[in-house]
């Protein structure tokens, strides 16, 4: 009877860990990535080229190192509308430090420094003056996209005599593989763990769940909030480095509209815009699901418009889901 009794238990416990699976963000993410795999290969001979897929993983590795600061900053309860603007201002700040005669590594060290800077102010208006991310962010992204503009004039800064050694970052490879994709995982396996297994990055989920709660059970939550904001525009600038150093050029104009796709991919992969729920794991699908789209309709030669259209009408429906499930939990 014991032995039956024990098959019994393990059975249903591996029925309910497939449950669970089955239940899970990523699970349905993985299902539907994999689905327009299938459909693409059968409308474009060209999608499931190395061309297309290296193409595909490379513009997605830059923005997803930014999703991982947003999927944060979004579990802590907060939101940054100013990640494109801080991306690109990294890389102006950076370029026009070369071009004044800097050497390119502490050029890009002080830019990802100012960003952090950056990071920290917002972080302060927040926590000690007591404005909403929103409204903070909201006016940095103008204030950095305008110092952008302004102290290029509006035109791209050519960096063509940055040396090899620098632009190995961003168009350098280890074997078959870029380094920009090894540098992207080894940053989604760092914070993924960090998020799942430390102490410290626990208390952002206990924040953004509920700080007052939070609060009361000795958690400094202004600590949280001011650390989650200033990781997220530092990750930002360290994005804008590896952009330029891809490219070989610093573009004052970049990021227009990053924040849609960051947010969505975040949103998408399950992170709330009521705080307290995500992964890094399921926004990194969120950015791979949104770059398959976009592939998509590039190849299926569809307008620019319409994707606009479409990739706005993605983030909604995100929205929505996430929307009905925070009312299901309530």
């Amino acid at each position: 009877m014991n032995t039956i009794s024990t098959q019994y238990e393990a059975k249903g416990s591996k029925d309910g860990t497939l449950m669970r699976l089955f239940k899970m963000r990523e699970t349905s993410l993985i299902a539907i990535i994999l689905l327009l795999f299938i459909v693409m290969s059968f409308a474009s001979p060209y999608f499931l080229t190395w061309v297309n897929l290296r193409a595909m993983v490379m513009a997605f590795a830059v923005e997803g190192i930014v999703v991982i600061g947003m999927t944060i900053l979004l579990i802590s309860g907060g939101i940054d509308l100013s990640v494109g603007s801080v991306t690109a201002l990294a890389m102006v700040v950076a370029g026009w430090l070369f071009l004044g005669g800097m050497d390119p590594w502490l050029a890009s060290g002080l830019a990802i420094l100012v960003c952090t800077l950056i990071g920290a102010i917002m972080g302060f208006f927040v926590t000690k003056v007591g404005l909403h991310h929103f409204i903070v962010s909201l006016a940095v992204m103008v204030i950095a996209r305008g110092i952008c503009l302004l102290a290029t004039g509006g035109r791209p800064l050519g960096l063509f005599t940055l040396p090899p050694e620098f632009k190995f970052i961003g168009q350098g490879s280890i074997g078959p593989i870029p380094l920009i994709i090894i540098i992207f995982l080894v940053s989604v396996i760092c914070f993924d763990f960090m998020l799942r297994k430390t102490t410290l990055f626990r208390k952002v989920f206990y924040t953004g769940s509920n700080e007052r709660a939070a609060a009361y059970s000795g958690i400094r939550t202004k600590k949280v909030v001011f650390m989650t904001t200033t990781l997220c525009s530092a990750l930002c600038g360290f994005a804008g480095i590896i952009y330029m150093a891809r490219f070989g050029s610093a573009q004052p104009t970049f990021g227009i509209g990053m924040e849609l796709n960051v947010i969505a991919a975040a949103v998408i992969g399950g992170a709330s815009l009521s705080g307290g729920t995500g992964t890094i794991f399921g926004a990194i699908l969120g950015v791979i699901l949104l770059s398959v789209v976009s592939s998509s309709l590039a190849l299926l030669d569809v307008s620019v418009y319409w994707q606009d259209i479409i990739r706005g009408s993605i983030l909604l429906a995100a929205v929505s889901i996430d929307h009905y499930l925070n009312k299901r939990r309530g």
